[in-house]
């Protein structure tokens, strides 16, 4: 065919900018040399998940350690699949997180910087330009093949074990006449364009990939559809216009995309571009029955980012985790750094893994335990009050009924040079404070194995009149040591190694059985602290019940 300029005009009357007006309109961004120009694209069709939240932290990394630009584009040109409140999602999540957005979406209904719109549903004219022009020069054409035309294809293609696809002779609109065209149109049918593709599967397109380095694939020879026949682009075609109009330099994505990176790479080509830089992320994954498995959005509830809202991890200590699973180098960087930002790390994205680093939920844990152990008394207060009043109303009325009250529990063993390491997360908080507060509280009188529960009562009946709780942690303990000797106890851990059978315990034990009368447990923070927190009448109350359960 060559009246391609009428068959563009045919096809798409509307378009009155050509490709020069947006060049203008969407120039060079005028950085500094070696400044990349990162984005994440997600779809709102759900909601935020890990693997998007940990490729948007790689592509905001490596724009910042260049002093470049990371900005988030929409792409809801799928509008059957979008979610009722899913960009706010996306949104709220990478903010929360701590992945903040220069440029794009900066918050849900607001977008800022001078390449947008950011939304791909409100880009359409841009892409029936490019898509014009690529009619113009004979590299695209309409395609008026139903859906049960191309499943014949399909199904004779694979009755002859060939290659499913359109292209080559299987391409069976390519060759149409204009007049041809012109009637179908003109007659109302339904179309979608096509790209004209030169390429064929013999020929091999090798690229340097940002993590996994040279990879060869075969040239695409398939005439794939770039408009759909609402006029809306696939994301084949979207994301390689907005890519260079909005200048990126490096496209950070899952991996799930190599297979397409050859289309990409052809459409630049095609359309007279520089492609970006392209880097593709291995999957996140889990071990399950000794085997590894993409993390999952169906399977796997730690898949979505809400997760850890709703468990309450420290957003910091979810993305300093993610870190670690993101750059072989970041945790001896940490250790060598252990106060130093974030932002001060250097990050490489030849440094991430090839095939897919390792999911560790208890690791993140251990990540959030030492994190949430070095924030003072007033923030952890404030998160844990924060954290209740979204998900558990009832922990929060107890919280801030008394705010003094709280914080001081919180701050038993906190803001020292070694730092408890309780709570992982703020879910754990309620249980972590029970016994501060009686509707709370729990008793449990279990013993260890080498205590007696005879050896427990008397040791509370020697230590009840003497306790004050005006001492400090030395005239406390000094008590305790005091009357170790009337019940049979060492007042000397040393002492009691040396000669054990001439004891019935140690110091620490009668301060055990203390601690399980007041609190239910045998481990916690210091106790001094929590007797003079819950005050003498409290305990004293709770070292009766304990004593009249192990006298019966």
């Amino acid at each position: 065919m060559e009246n391609y300029d009428k068959l563009a005009d045919l096809l798409l009357p509307d378009v009155d900018k050509s490709p020069a007006d947006y060049e203008a309109l969407y120039p060079p961004r005028g950085l500094p040399e070696g400044a990349r120009v990162t984005r994440i694209a997600p779809s709102p069709t759900g909601y935020l998940h890990l693997g998007v939240l940990f490729t948007a932290m790689c592509n905001k990394r490596v724009a910042a350690t260049t002093g470049g630009v990371f900005y988030l584009r929409i792409e809801d040109t799928d509008k059957k699949r979008e979610v009722e409140g899913g960009i706010a999602d996306i949104v709220g999540g990478l903010t929360r997180f701590g992945v903040t957005i220069d440029e794009g979406f900066v918050e849900a209904g607001r977008e800022e910087g001078a390449y947008g719109p950011y939304q791909q549903s409100k880009r359409g004219p841009i892409y029936r330009c490019f898509a014009k022009e690529l009619i113009k020069q004979g590299l695209a054409y309409p395609c008026f093949c139903t859906e049960e035309e191309l499943a014949a294809i399909r199904e004779e293609q694979e009755a002859g074990k060939i290659r499913t696809g359109y292209h080559g002779k299987w391409a069976r609109c390519r060759d149409m006449a204009y007049e041809e065209v012109k009637k179908r149109v003109e007659a109302g049918e339904k179309f979608v364009v096509r790209l004209r593709s030169p390429g064929s599967e013999e020929n091999r397109v090798t690229f340097d990939d940002g993590i996994k380095g040279k990879i060869q694939l075969p040239e695409n020879d398939e005439d794939f559809v770039i408009l759909k026949s609402d006029g809306i682009p696939t994301y084949h075609f979207a994301h390689v216009v907005d890519d260079h109009l909005m200048r990126t330099t490096h496209v950070i994505r899952g991996d799930e995309w190599i297979s397409s990176t050859p289309k990409h790479l052809q459409l630049f080509r095609l359309l007279g571009w520089k492609p970006p830089k392209y880097a593709h992320v291995a999957p996140i994954m889990k071990e399950e029955n000794g085997g590894r498995r993409k993390l999952s959005k169906r399977k796997d509830p730690e898949a979505a980012v809400r997760y850890y809202i709703e468990a309450g991890y420290p957003p910091e200590a979810v993305i300093e985790y993610l870190m670690t699973v993101a750059s072989s180098d970041f945790e001896d960087w940490r250790r060598a750094n252990k106060t130093a930002d974030l932002n001060a790390f250097k990050f490489n994205l030849k440094k991430m893994s090839v095939s897919g680093a390792l999911f560790d939920l208890n690791k993140l844990r251990d990540v959030s335990k030492n994190y949430i152990s070095l924030m003072d008394a007033d923030r952890v207060t404030g998160e844990i009050i924060g954290w209740a009043r979204d998900f558990d109303p009832a922990f929060y009325d107890l919280l801030a009924a008394d705010p003094a009250y709280t914080k001081a529990i919180f701050s038993i063993d906190r803001d020292c040079p070694k730092p408890r390491k309780d709570i992982a997360k703020w879910d754990e908080a309620k249980t972590y404070a029970a016994y501060f507060f009686d509707g709370l509280y729990t008793p449990c009188f279990e013993l260890p194995e080498n205590l007696s529960a005879a050896d427990a009562a008397a040791a509370l009946t020697a230590y009840m009149p003497v306790y004050d709780p005006a001492d400090g942690r030395e005239a406390w303990f000094q008590k305790i040591k005091d009357i170790c000797p009337g019940i049979g106890f060492s007042p000397e851990v040393k002492e009691y190694k040396k000669n054990p059978a001439a004891y019935k315990g140690h110091a620490g034990d009668v301060s055990t059985v203390i601690r399980i009368a007041v609190t239910g447990r045998r481990n916690t923070p210091d106790l001094c602290s929590i007797m003079q927190l819950l005050g003498k009448e409290r305990c004293m109350a709770r070292m009766e019940a304990a004593k009249a359960a192990w006298q019966a």
